[in-house]
């Protein structure tokens, strides 16, 4: 059990971290739209969307471990 305990804890890690990036990554969206930027914009947006996406499948996975 360990192991899976130290898996748990890491899981939980990874979410946060990407919620933080997540929420960097929104800011630069904005200050490279602010810029006139709006392809970068984009593409910082969906990669914003997608990291909470992923925190998803991160919390599927802590539900498999109980």
């Amino acid at each position: 059990m360990e192991e899976l305990e130290k898996l748990r804890v890491l899981l939980h890690h990874w979410m946060e971290h990407n919620n933080e990036d997540a929420e960097t990554y929104r800011g630069w969206a904005k200050r490279a739209s602010s810029l006139g930027i709006e392809e970068l914009s984009e593409i910082l947006s969906r990669l914003s969307d997608e990291t909470i996406k992923l925190n998803r499948l991160l919390g599927e996975a802590i539900k498999k471990i109980g």
